[in-house]
Protein backbone atom coordinates (compact mmCIF):
# COMPACT_ATOMS: atom_id res chain seq x y z
CA UNK A 1 0.00 0.00 0.00
CA UNK A 2 2.71 2.47 0.98
CA UNK A 3 6.32 2.56 2.20
CA UNK A 4 7.93 3.97 5.29
CA UNK A 5 8.81 7.62 4.64
CA UNK A 6 6.17 8.16 1.91
CA UNK A 7 4.00 11.29 2.13
CA UNK A 8 0.63 10.36 3.63
CA UNK A 9 -2.67 12.10 2.88
CA UNK A 10 -5.10 9.23 3.50
CA UNK A 11 -6.49 7.31 6.45
CA UNK A 12 -7.74 3.71 6.08
CA UNK A 13 -10.17 1.43 7.91
CA UNK A 14 -9.92 -2.33 7.30
CA UNK A 15 -13.25 -3.75 6.19
CA UNK A 16 -12.12 -7.28 5.20
CA UNK A 17 -8.78 -9.10 5.22
CA UNK A 18 -5.59 -8.20 7.04
CA UNK A 19 -2.77 -5.67 6.77
CA UNK A 20 0.83 -6.07 7.97
CA UNK A 21 2.76 -3.13 9.46
CA UNK A 22 6.43 -3.57 8.50
CA UNK A 23 9.60 -1.73 9.58
CA UNK A 24 12.75 -1.62 7.41
CA UNK A 25 11.00 -3.45 4.58
CA UNK A 26 13.32 -4.98 1.98
CA UNK A 27 16.38 -4.99 4.28
CA UNK A 28 18.10 -7.55 6.54
CA UNK A 29 16.36 -5.86 9.50
CA UNK A 30 12.84 -6.24 8.03
CA UNK A 31 10.32 -7.18 10.70
CA UNK A 32 6.52 -7.20 11.09
CA UNK A 33 5.70 -4.98 14.06
CA UNK A 34 1.88 -5.28 13.98
CA UNK A 35 -1.19 -6.31 12.01
CA UNK A 36 -4.51 -4.62 11.30
CA UNK A 37 -7.73 -6.65 11.09
CA UNK A 38 -11.36 -5.74 10.22
CA UNK A 39 -12.58 -2.73 12.19
CA UNK A 40 -9.07 -1.42 12.86
CA UNK A 41 -7.62 1.66 11.19
CA UNK A 42 -4.21 2.57 9.83
CA UNK A 43 -2.42 5.59 8.41
CA UNK A 44 -3.48 7.95 11.15
CA UNK A 45 0.08 8.79 12.20
CA UNK A 46 0.88 10.58 8.94
CA UNK A 47 -2.24 12.71 9.36
CA UNK A 48 -1.13 13.79 12.84
CA UNK A 49 2.55 14.38 11.92
CA UNK A 50 3.36 17.84 10.63
CA UNK A 51 5.53 16.45 7.81
CA UNK A 52 2.90 13.85 6.93
CA UNK A 53 5.43 11.01 6.49
CA UNK A 54 4.54 7.35 6.90
CA UNK A 55 6.25 5.88 9.98
CA UNK A 56 6.13 2.30 8.65
CA UNK A 57 5.40 0.34 5.51
CA UNK A 58 2.04 -1.43 5.10
CA UNK A 59 1.18 -4.38 2.86
CA UNK A 60 -1.88 -6.55 2.42
CA UNK A 61 -1.74 -10.10 3.69
CA UNK A 62 -4.06 -11.72 1.17
CA UNK A 63 -7.19 -10.15 -0.33
CA UNK A 64 -8.11 -7.06 1.66
CA UNK A 65 -10.88 -4.42 1.37
CA UNK A 66 -10.39 -0.94 2.87
CA UNK A 67 -12.31 2.28 3.40
CA UNK A 68 -10.22 5.28 2.41
CA UNK A 69 -10.51 8.75 3.96
CA UNK A 70 -8.64 11.90 2.90
CA UNK A 71 -7.07 14.37 5.32
CA UNK A 72 -9.91 16.85 4.76
CA UNK A 73 -12.54 14.17 5.37
CA UNK A 74 -10.69 13.03 8.47
CA UNK A 75 -10.56 16.58 9.88
CA UNK A 76 -14.27 17.10 9.14
CA UNK A 77 -15.16 13.82 10.87
CA UNK A 78 -13.30 14.80 14.03
CA UNK A 79 -15.04 18.18 14.01
CA UNK A 80 -18.47 16.54 13.79
CA UNK A 81 -17.67 13.70 16.21
CA UNK A 82 -15.18 14.94 18.86
CA UNK A 83 -15.49 11.72 20.89
CA UNK A 84 -13.71 9.97 18.01
CA UNK A 85 -10.61 12.01 18.85
CA UNK A 86 -10.59 10.59 22.38
CA UNK A 87 -11.03 7.08 21.01
CA UNK A 88 -8.21 7.58 18.56
CA UNK A 89 -5.97 8.96 21.31
CA UNK A 90 -6.69 5.83 23.36
CA UNK A 91 -5.87 3.57 20.43
CA UNK A 92 -2.77 5.57 19.59
CA UNK A 93 -1.64 5.40 23.21
CA UNK A 94 -1.97 1.61 23.17
CA UNK A 95 -0.15 1.44 19.87
CA UNK A 96 2.65 3.67 21.16
CA UNK A 97 2.95 1.44 24.22
CA UNK A 98 3.09 -1.63 21.98
CA UNK A 99 5.60 0.08 19.72
CA UNK A 100 7.74 0.99 22.72
CA UNK A 101 7.59 -2.56 24.05
CA UNK A 102 8.40 -3.97 20.63
CA UNK A 103 11.31 -1.56 20.24
CA UNK A 104 12.65 -2.49 23.67
CA UNK A 105 12.28 -6.21 22.94
CA UNK A 106 14.03 -5.73 19.62
CA UNK A 107 16.81 -3.75 21.30
CA UNK A 108 17.23 -6.41 23.99
CA UNK A 109 17.38 -9.13 21.34
CA UNK A 110 19.99 -7.18 19.38
CA UNK A 111 22.01 -6.58 22.54
CA UNK A 112 21.94 -10.29 23.31
CA UNK A 113 23.01 -11.09 19.77
CA UNK A 114 25.78 -8.50 20.08
CA UNK A 115 26.90 -9.99 23.40
CA UNK A 116 27.00 -13.44 21.79
CA UNK A 117 29.03 -12.08 18.89
CA UNK A 118 31.39 -10.41 21.35
CA UNK A 119 31.80 -13.73 23.16
CA UNK A 120 32.49 -15.47 19.85
CA UNK A 121 34.96 -12.74 18.85
CA UNK A 122 36.73 -13.02 22.21
CA UNK A 123 36.93 -16.79 21.81
CA UNK A 124 38.21 -16.42 18.25
CA UNK A 125 40.79 -13.89 19.46
CA UNK A 126 41.96 -16.29 22.18
CA UNK A 127 42.21 -19.10 19.63
CA UNK A 128 44.16 -16.79 17.31
CA UNK A 129 46.54 -15.88 20.13
CA UNK A 130 47.01 -19.57 20.97
CA UNK A 131 47.66 -20.37 17.31
CA UNK A 132 50.18 -17.52 17.06
CA UNK A 133 51.91 -18.77 20.20
CA UNK A 134 52.12 -22.25 18.68
CA UNK A 135 53.58 -20.83 15.47
CA UNK A 136 56.16 -18.84 17.46
CA UNK A 137 57.04 -21.91 19.54
CA UNK A 138 57.31 -24.04 16.40
CA UNK A 139 59.60 -21.49 14.74
CA UNK A 140 61.70 -21.32 17.91
CA UNK A 141 61.99 -25.12 17.98
CA UNK A 142 62.91 -25.21 14.30
CA UNK A 143 65.64 -22.62 14.88
CA UNK A 144 66.95 -24.63 17.83
CA UNK A 145 66.96 -27.83 15.79
CA UNK A 146 68.74 -26.07 12.94
CA UNK A 147 71.34 -24.75 15.37
CA UNK A 148 71.76 -28.22 16.89
CA UNK A 149 72.22 -29.74 13.44
CA UNK A 150 74.82 -27.11 12.56
CA UNK A 151 76.70 -27.79 15.79
CA UNK A 152 76.61 -31.52 15.17
CA UNK A 153 77.76 -31.30 11.56
CA UNK A 154 80.47 -28.74 12.33
CA UNK A 155 82.50 -31.11 14.52
CA UNK A 156 82.39 -34.15 12.23
CA UNK A 157 85.53 -34.95 10.22
CA UNK A 158 85.55 -33.33 6.81
CA UNK A 159 87.52 -36.20 5.29
CA UNK A 160 88.27 -39.81 6.11
CA UNK A 161 91.73 -40.50 7.56
CA UNK A 162 94.64 -42.08 5.71
CA UNK A 163 96.50 -44.88 7.51
CA UNK A 164 98.57 -47.35 5.55
CA UNK A 165 96.98 -50.80 5.47
CA UNK A 166 93.46 -49.65 6.35
CA UNK A 167 90.41 -48.15 4.70
CA UNK A 168 87.77 -46.20 6.57
CA UNK A 169 84.12 -45.31 6.19
CA UNK A 170 81.66 -43.25 8.21
CA UNK A 171 78.07 -42.05 8.02
CA UNK A 172 75.67 -40.15 10.23
CA UNK A 173 71.93 -39.53 9.81
CA UNK A 174 70.51 -36.90 12.18
CA UNK A 175 67.11 -37.60 13.69
CA UNK A 176 64.06 -35.40 13.21
CA UNK A 177 64.89 -33.99 16.65
CA UNK A 178 68.64 -33.69 16.39
CA UNK A 179 70.43 -35.69 19.04
CA UNK A 180 74.04 -35.94 20.04
CA UNK A 181 75.74 -38.71 18.05
CA UNK A 182 79.39 -38.11 17.18
CA UNK A 183 82.34 -39.83 15.61
CA UNK A 184 85.89 -38.73 14.95
CA UNK A 185 89.31 -39.85 13.75
CA UNK A 186 92.27 -38.30 15.60
CA UNK A 187 95.79 -38.86 14.19
CA UNK A 188 98.20 -39.50 17.07
CA UNK A 189 101.31 -40.33 15.02
CA UNK A 190 102.26 -41.81 11.68
CA UNK A 191 101.47 -45.25 13.08
CA UNK A 192 98.53 -44.60 15.42
CA UNK A 193 95.01 -43.32 14.91
CA UNK A 194 92.42 -42.67 17.62
CA UNK A 195 88.83 -43.58 16.72
CA UNK A 196 85.87 -42.35 18.75
CA UNK A 197 82.11 -42.80 18.52
CA UNK A 198 79.58 -41.54 21.05
CA UNK A 199 75.93 -40.87 21.79
CA UNK A 200 74.58 -38.13 24.12
CA UNK A 201 71.48 -38.97 26.13
CA UNK A 202 69.28 -35.99 25.17
CA UNK A 203 68.00 -34.26 22.01
CA UNK A 204 68.16 -30.76 20.60
CA UNK A 205 70.51 -27.90 21.41
CA UNK A 206 71.49 -29.11 24.94
CA UNK A 207 72.58 -32.48 23.53
CA UNK A 208 74.43 -30.84 20.65
CA UNK A 209 76.33 -28.53 23.01
CA UNK A 210 77.16 -31.39 25.37
CA UNK A 211 78.33 -33.44 22.40
CA UNK A 212 80.56 -30.58 21.24
CA UNK A 213 82.06 -30.30 24.73
CA UNK A 214 82.69 -34.05 24.87
CA UNK A 215 84.26 -34.00 21.42
CA UNK A 216 86.58 -31.12 22.32
CA UNK A 217 87.64 -32.78 25.60
CA UNK A 218 88.38 -36.12 23.92
CA UNK A 219 90.46 -34.43 21.24
CA UNK A 220 92.42 -32.46 23.83
CA UNK A 221 93.10 -35.52 25.99
CA UNK A 222 93.91 -37.74 23.01
CA UNK A 223 96.80 -35.43 22.10
CA UNK A 224 98.43 -36.25 25.44
CA UNK A 225 99.11 -39.83 24.26
CA UNK A 226 97.28 -41.36 27.21
CA UNK A 227 95.71 -44.79 27.17
CA UNK A 228 92.03 -45.08 26.21
CA UNK A 229 91.12 -45.67 29.88
CA UNK A 230 93.04 -42.63 31.11
CA UNK A 231 91.60 -40.47 28.35
CA UNK A 232 87.99 -41.31 29.19
CA UNK A 233 88.58 -41.02 32.94
CA UNK A 234 89.88 -37.47 32.53
CA UNK A 235 87.08 -36.55 30.12
CA UNK A 236 84.58 -37.85 32.68
CA UNK A 237 85.97 -35.56 35.39
CA UNK A 238 85.73 -32.51 33.14
CA UNK A 239 82.16 -33.37 32.13
CA UNK A 240 81.10 -33.70 35.76
CA UNK A 241 82.41 -30.20 36.45
CA UNK A 242 80.56 -28.55 33.55
CA UNK A 243 77.44 -30.75 33.30
CA UNK A 244 74.71 -28.55 34.81
CA UNK A 245 72.02 -30.09 32.59
CA UNK A 246 72.47 -33.60 33.98
CA UNK A 247 73.32 -35.15 30.60
CA UNK A 248 75.53 -38.15 29.97
CA UNK A 249 77.24 -39.71 26.98
CA UNK A 250 78.15 -43.24 25.95
CA UNK A 251 81.57 -43.44 24.27
CA UNK A 252 83.85 -45.96 22.66
CA UNK A 253 87.38 -44.60 22.34
CA UNK A 254 90.11 -46.74 20.84
CA UNK A 255 93.59 -46.51 19.34
CA UNK A 256 94.47 -48.38 16.14
CA UNK A 257 98.18 -49.21 15.79
CA UNK A 258 99.30 -49.69 12.19
CA UNK A 259 102.44 -51.62 13.11
CA UNK A 260 100.99 -54.11 15.59
CA UNK A 261 97.54 -54.12 13.89
CA UNK A 262 96.04 -53.95 17.36
CA UNK A 263 92.93 -51.98 18.30
CA UNK A 264 92.85 -51.12 22.01
CA UNK A 265 89.73 -49.43 23.35
CA UNK A 266 87.86 -48.31 26.45
CA UNK A 267 84.08 -48.44 26.35
CA UNK A 268 81.83 -46.24 28.50
CA UNK A 269 78.41 -47.87 28.17
CA UNK A 270 78.51 -47.85 24.36
CA UNK A 271 77.64 -50.49 21.76
CA UNK A 272 80.22 -53.24 21.27
CA UNK A 273 82.31 -53.37 18.09
CA UNK A 274 81.16 -55.92 15.51
CA UNK A 275 83.92 -57.82 13.65
CA UNK A 276 83.79 -59.70 10.38
CA UNK A 277 86.84 -61.94 10.31
CA UNK A 278 88.70 -62.89 7.11
CA UNK A 279 86.78 -66.20 6.94
CA UNK A 280 83.45 -64.32 7.14
CA UNK A 281 82.66 -65.26 10.72
CA UNK A 282 81.04 -62.47 12.76
CA UNK A 283 81.97 -61.87 16.37
CA UNK A 284 82.22 -59.21 19.08
CA UNK A 285 84.69 -58.82 21.94
CA UNK A 286 83.57 -60.00 25.39
CA UNK A 287 81.15 -57.57 27.00
CA UNK A 288 82.58 -56.16 30.19
CA UNK A 289 81.00 -53.65 32.51
CA UNK A 290 80.93 -50.01 31.46
CA UNK A 291 78.95 -46.90 32.40
CA UNK A 292 78.35 -43.63 30.50
CA UNK A 293 80.45 -40.54 31.15
CA UNK A 294 79.10 -37.59 33.10
CA UNK A 295 77.27 -39.49 35.87
CA UNK A 296 79.69 -40.73 38.56
CA UNK A 297 83.06 -39.56 39.83
CA UNK A 298 84.40 -43.07 39.46
CA UNK A 299 83.50 -44.21 35.99
CA UNK A 300 83.33 -47.93 35.24
CA UNK A 301 85.00 -48.68 31.90
CA UNK A 302 85.18 -51.80 29.76
CA UNK A 303 88.71 -52.31 28.32
CA UNK A 304 89.59 -54.69 25.50
CA UNK A 305 92.07 -55.10 22.67
CA UNK A 306 92.13 -57.31 19.59
CA UNK A 307 94.03 -57.67 16.35
CA UNK A 308 92.77 -56.55 12.95
CA UNK A 309 94.60 -58.81 10.47
CA UNK A 310 94.19 -58.26 6.73
CA UNK A 311 90.68 -59.04 5.53
CA UNK A 312 89.05 -58.07 8.84
CA UNK A 313 86.28 -55.48 9.00
CA UNK A 314 85.28 -53.67 12.21
CA UNK A 315 81.95 -51.87 12.52
CA UNK A 316 81.23 -49.32 15.25
CA UNK A 317 77.72 -47.90 15.65
CA UNK A 318 75.35 -46.00 17.92
CA UNK A 319 72.14 -47.51 19.27
CA UNK A 320 70.14 -45.61 16.65
CA UNK A 321 71.12 -48.41 14.25
CA UNK A 322 69.70 -51.37 16.15
CA UNK A 323 66.80 -49.36 17.61
CA UNK A 324 65.56 -47.93 14.30
CA UNK A 325 61.78 -48.49 14.10
CA UNK A 326 59.54 -49.40 11.19
CA UNK A 327 55.83 -48.39 10.95
CA UNK A 328 54.92 -51.50 12.99
CA UNK A 329 57.25 -50.28 15.79
CA UNK A 330 59.62 -53.21 15.27
CA UNK A 331 63.34 -52.59 15.86
CA UNK A 332 65.95 -53.13 13.18
CA UNK A 333 67.91 -55.18 15.71
CA UNK A 334 71.39 -56.67 15.79
CA UNK A 335 70.38 -59.68 13.67
CA UNK A 336 69.62 -57.46 10.67
CA UNK A 337 72.90 -55.60 11.18
CA UNK A 338 74.80 -58.89 11.12
CA UNK A 339 72.87 -60.10 8.07
CA UNK A 340 73.72 -56.89 6.20
CA UNK A 341 77.39 -57.20 7.17
CA UNK A 342 77.49 -60.82 6.00
CA UNK A 343 75.79 -60.04 2.70
CA UNK A 344 78.02 -57.08 1.83
CA UNK A 345 81.39 -58.83 1.49
CA UNK A 346 82.54 -56.97 -1.63
CA UNK A 347 82.13 -53.34 -0.56
CA UNK A 348 84.86 -51.19 0.90
CA UNK A 349 84.44 -49.57 4.32
CA UNK A 350 82.53 -46.55 3.04
CA UNK A 351 80.34 -48.68 0.80
CA UNK A 352 79.50 -50.88 3.79
CA UNK A 353 78.28 -47.83 5.76
CA UNK A 354 76.27 -46.58 2.79
CA UNK A 355 74.62 -49.94 2.15
CA UNK A 356 73.78 -50.45 5.81
CA UNK A 357 72.03 -47.08 5.85
CA UNK A 358 70.05 -48.15 2.78
CA UNK A 359 68.94 -51.32 4.59
CA UNK A 360 67.85 -49.25 7.59
CA UNK A 361 65.96 -46.76 5.40
CA UNK A 362 64.13 -49.57 3.59
CA UNK A 363 63.24 -51.19 6.91
CA UNK A 364 62.06 -47.88 8.41
CA UNK A 365 59.82 -47.01 5.47
CA UNK A 366 57.54 -44.09 6.31
CA UNK A 367 58.32 -44.15 10.04
CA UNK A 368 60.08 -41.01 11.34
CA UNK A 369 63.72 -41.03 12.42
CA UNK A 370 63.55 -40.87 16.23
CA UNK A 371 67.27 -41.23 16.95
CA UNK A 372 70.53 -40.36 15.23
CA UNK A 373 72.32 -43.11 13.36
CA UNK A 374 76.14 -43.08 13.33
CA UNK A 375 78.44 -45.66 11.72
CA UNK A 376 82.21 -46.09 11.53
CA UNK A 377 83.79 -48.91 9.53
CA UNK A 378 87.47 -49.96 9.51
CA UNK A 379 88.71 -52.41 6.88
CA UNK A 380 92.15 -54.03 7.21
CA UNK A 381 93.81 -54.61 3.83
Amino acid sequence: MFYEGDAGQHFYIVRDGELQVVKSIGTHDERIVNTRKPGEFIGEMSLFNLDGKRTASVRAHGDTCLWEMTRAEFDALLTRQPFLAYEMVRVLSNRLTDAHNNAMADLIAKNRALEQKNIELARAYEELQAAQAQVIEKEKLERELQLAAEIQMSILPRALPALAGYRFGAQIVPARQVGGDLYDFIPLSDDALAIVIGDVSDKGVPAAIFMAQTHALIRAEARQNRSPRETLERVNQYLLEMNAAGLFVTVLYGILNRVTREFQYARAGHELPLLRQPDGVLCSPPQGQGAPLGILDFVLLDEESFALPPGTTMLLMTDGVTEALNPAHEQFGSDRVQAALQADRDSDAQGLCNHLLEHIAQFRGSAPVYDDVALVAVQAE
